[in-house]
């Protein structure tokens, strides 16, 4: 009796029953896009990050960057009499330079101690972040000293005449720099930090027999630009290094977090930072406890700089930010307009068809209904109405996500912060003479919006609601006639 009443009130009821649906799809629809895109845009945040964090990272520990201390001249070389080789008026100048940039700021490797040691911290790590800088080529000898140059060019006596002329040596200088970014980090503990976030593309990674070895693993972009493979070696701050393996971004980024990684003690010895770091990545024992935990490290170590992974995706920008910016405010708030405006168009045109249907509910009444039943009734028509919505509205909805994942729009985002530092580094290091490592995390990423049964079950959820929501006003307003005013009616 109830199905077959109900059939026949929905196909008799057409032109009410599809203006409910519409509205009902329209609202779902933009509902499963708004979180697609949504999730999609936290994916390609989260691969923004993932350069910035290694995976199984909670927290970064850092220290501001300090302010250059009056008379210092960093990015020089210094070159003195004696430097290089000369011959028939040329010298050939090579040195290499292995030091922190000027975005990082070193300190006591005991704070490793400190953090180890607050409760909550499931594992920790220390790194040295580090720039090697290598000045090679001809300049013409001068009297007086080795060479003459400007800029911070090499030259130990800056009061003679810079050279002039062209690169073909003849009365001239020819000259290059050339820079790439090195990590140091401990061996031993690889599965927190920059090396938990790669994964091995040829050879092996660094173990905690490396120790104390002259051994590198290159980030795979920069073995490729730099002609370099494993097997092969590198020089770092004037010594070799064998390189025994390669790695590359396990996320959206091309590069790793930095371009060479070598034994931290090694680093801190070539660098002349022994016992000294420039980031900490912590492991907390509990996701639920990070933000406790970071505030405990903060007391713990005033003068530093602690960042969760919820504080990096603050600090993201570029058109990722935009994006991000775009679904978490307007699309929310366009796909919570649209639905109560189709429950409000379910409501209203329930409330409509039963007033046009007091003669009917009236003689229900009249023959025997309760109250309780004709709620029913009414609220099932509505369940029906929101159901058909919601199957219209879930078809819209993929079909909307499958036009974002076809059209695939690409997104730029980067995360600054001190971890990251070394990253970006072109070919050959890829940076001017003395200039700093940049420590924000460039990164291309393209949008594609996930659909998951979470989603799915959304969409369900908000059409039955709705269809409840309009039935049970509409049910209760038919359960308030009375049987008279069907007599009168008819009358």
């Amino acid at each position: 009796m109830f199905g077959t009443y109900l059939r026949r009130e929905l196909f008799n009821r057409r032109k009410q029953t599809i203006i409910i649906s519409i509205g009902m799809a329209l609202a779902i629809a933009l509902v499963i896009v708004v979180n697609s895109v949504s999730a999609g845009v936290q994916s390609a945040q989260a691969a923004v990050l993932q350069s910035v964090y290694g995976v199984g990272t909670d927290i970064s520990i850092s220290e501001a960057a300090a302010a250059p201390t009056a008379g210092a001249t960093p990015g020089q070389f210094a070159f003195g009499s004696g430097s290089g080789a000369a011959s028939g008026g040329t010298t050939t100048l090579n040195q290499s330079r292995l030091e922190t940039s000027r975005t990082v700021t070193a300190f006591d490797a005991t704070q490793l101690d400190t953090v180890t040691a607050t409760s909550g911290v499931s594992a920790a790590t220390g790194t040295l972040a580090l720039t090697n800088s290598t000045f090679s080529g001809q300049l013409p000898t001068q009297s007086g000293g080795t060479a003459g140059g400007t800029g911070g060019a090499p030259g130990s006596d800056t009061s003679q005449t810079p050279p002039t002329g062209g690169a073909d040596g003849a009365g001239g200088s020819s000259f290059d720099v050339n820079s790439f970014t090195v990590l140091g980090l401990d061996p031993a503990s690889v599965s927190v930090g920059p090396l938990s976030a790669v994964t091995l593309s040829d050879g092996r990674s660094l173990t905690a027999t490396d120790a104390g070895t002259n051994v590198a693993v290159l980030d795979s972009s920069y073995a490729t630009s730099a002609s370099l493979a494993t097997g092969g070696t590198i020089d770092i701050g004037g010594t070799t290094f064998t390189i025994v393996g390669l790695v590359a971004s396990s996320g959206a980024d091309s590069t790793t977090a930095s371009n060479v990684y070598i034994p931290l003690d090694v680093a801190q010895t070539l660098s002349g930072n022994a016992g000294k770091l420039t980031n900490i990545f912590v492991t907390a024992a509990s996701a639920s406890d990070v933000d406790s935990l970071a505030a405990t490290l903060k007391t713990a170590l005033p003068t530093a700089t602690v960042s969760t992974e919820a504080d990096l995706a603050s600090s993201v920008s570029g058109s990722l930010s935009t994006a991000s910016s775009l679904v978490s405010n307007l699309g929310t708030w366009l796909s919570l307009i649209v639905l109560a405006a189709a429950f409000l168009i379910a409501v209203l045109f329930t409330i409509s068809g039963v007033t046009r249907r007091t003669r009917e509910f009236g003689t229900l009444k009249a023959i025997g209904w309760s109250n309780r039943r004709i709620v029913g009734q009414v609220a099932g028509e509505s369940v029906i109405q929101g159901l058909i919505g919601g199957v219209i509205g879930i078809v819209v909805g993929l079909v909307g996500v499958l036009i974002v994942n076809l059209v695939a729009p690409t997104l730029s985002g980067s995360a600054t912060s001190a971890a990251a530092t070394g990253a970006g580094a072109g070919p050959g290091g890829g940076r001017g003479f003395g200039a700093a490592a940049s420590a924000a995390v460039e990164t291309t990423v393209t949008l594609q919006a996930p659909v998951t049964l979470a989603v799915i079950g959304l969409a369900v959820l908000l059409a039955v609601l709705g269809g409840l929501i309009a039935g049970s006003i509409g049910g209760w307003r038919a359960s308030r006639l009375r049987p008279a005013e069907a007599l009168r009616s008819v009358a």
